[in-house]
């Protein structure tokens, strides 16, 4: 048996100032220092280690990890936690929306949470996520994610029922565009609003306050005057406050399971980005429908002021940039 005291002391102890001189070495405000052995990299074990040794300090990485242990640092991952400016009608603003939704749904009104999903390229390319596989079955993509020129990109358009829990995603191949975002909510419209509500009058869309459905875009007002011209239903918008687009009912309750549904899936063709979207559902009962839009829409349309007074807008009182009303024109 040893006896008590016996063995080498400890490194602390026998070389006084090496804990501070590691502590100098892994403290945040000395990132940038330039009288610090260590700029603006990593700071792994070995390479501590290594800034040590210059400061003529006998350690090795695993001396370095027993010693950042004792001093109470652990490897650290960023966190989703801030969220920017926060304006101070933010609340509020959620407030009216929700009072809006329930106003519109009483009165057996569609609402829908429309939005961009990510623009995701097209061929061999790594997608996030993984899925069960056998053993060395992984897909083989390529390595750098250049765009392919015959395939390109696609930008998925989102429209999604709040009552009836269903979504409709528009693959654009091209710009997107104002245009673009309310011809996903035309077609949505013909094809499945109509016939869930018959009698509609009144659509509520709720949105985020920037793309191409931003409150501050002229061309998505513009388009939105046509679609009540040739549809006859009262548009009536309510945009997220800036900085809150995570809050979009269509960004939880739908786009989320969708990049579930094709984790770990290269997406090779157009038609695998239709499939997979459209096998998208959930165990409360969702269900997407998709189609491919091949149409193409110029960016960097100037709307005028003669077009934008032209529009049969009505504004809300509480906050009329982000609340407002597009009614059909008179015909004639």
């Amino acid at each position: 048996m040893r006896r008590e005291g016996a063995g080498r002391p400890a490194l602390s102890t026998a070389d006084p100032t090496v804990l501070e001189d590691l502590r100098d070495l892994v403290e945040p405000a000395t990132m940038g220092d330039p009288m610090r052995p260590l700029l603006w990299v990593s700071k792994s074990r070995e390479k501590l280690a290594a800034a040590l040794r210059a400061l003529n300090h006998a350690v090795t990485a695993n001396t370095v990890a027993k010693m950042l242990t004792a001093l109470g640092y652990s490897r650290q991952v960023n966190r989703k936690t801030k969220e920017g400016s926060r304006h101070p009608d933010r609340d509020r603003q959620f407030e009216h929306i929700n009072n809006q939704v329930l106003a519109v749904q009483t009165n057996g009104q569609p609402v829908i949470s429309v939005d961009t999903k990510k623009k995701e390229l097209i061929g061999e390319y790594k997608n996030g996520g993984s899925d069960y596989r056998a053993a060395g079955c992984s897909d083989k993509v390529k390595v750098h994610d250049f765009v392919d020129k015959e395939l390109g990109k696609v930008a998925p358009y989102g429209i999604y029922d709040l009552a009836a829990n269903t979504g409709w995603v528009s693959v654009g191949i091209d710009h997107d565009a104002a245009a673009f975002a309310v011809n996903s909510i035309r077609r949505w419209y013909g094809v499945v609003g109509r016939a869930w509500y018959e009698t509609a009058g009144r659509l509520l869309i709720t949105a985020d306050g920037g793309g191409s459905n931003g409150s501050r875009v002229r061309l998505w007002k513009l388009e939105l005057q046509k679609l009540a011209d040739e549809t006859g239903l009262i548009s009536q918008v309510c945009h997220y406050p800036p900085g809150t687009s995570k809050w979009n009912k269509i960004e939880h309750r739908m786009f989320c399971h969708i990049t579930q549904t094709w984790r770990g899936k290269p997406l090779v063709s157009r038609l695998a980005v239709l499939e997979v979207i459209a096998a998208t559902t959930t165990k409360t009962g969702l269900t997407v429908r998709c189609e491919l839009d091949e149409n193409s829409y110029p960016m960097a349309i100037r709307v005028i002021d003669a077009e934008m007074a032209s529009l049969n807008t009505d504004t809300d009182d509480w906050h009329p940039e982000w609340n407002y009303t597009v009614r059909p024109r008179p015909s004639g």
